[in-house]
């Protein structure tokens, strides 16, 4: 289910419109290596992997809809920092990650 949300994300943004071209290029790559951190994290914290995947999908959703909700966004990206907050000292680079993916997001036009 987590590599099916991660792939909703990445058709999600192959497919907007409503996201530069190279800042499309620059959150696939970061999507990429999201993958590789939170396919790790899920073998031995499945659900919390399981809520970064889902609110990494709904902040993507929220980022690239052509009517944007600046409070809907906002909220999504709360939700993905909140949840990768406890594995700031197990698992740093997820969270430079996903913090990265955050500030790309919303650079994107939010």
């Amino acid at each position: 289910m987590i590599q099916d949300r991660l792939d909703k994300i990445e058709e999600m943004l192959k497919q907007s419109e409503a996201v530069k071209e190279s800042d499309k290029n620059e959150l696939l790559n970061l999507l990429t290596t999201l993958r590789t951190e939170i396919s790790e994290l899920s073998q031995t914290h499945h659900e919390q992997a399981e809520s970064i995947a889902g609110f990494a999908e709904l902040s993507a959703h929220e980022a690239t809809r052509c009517e944007k909700s600046p409070k809907l966004f906002n909220l999504s990206i709360e939700g993905l920092t909140s949840s990768v907050q406890d594995f700031e000292i197990s698992h740093p680079r997820l969270v430079a990650i996903v913090n990265s993916f955050c500030t790309m997001l919303a650079n994107s036009g939010i």
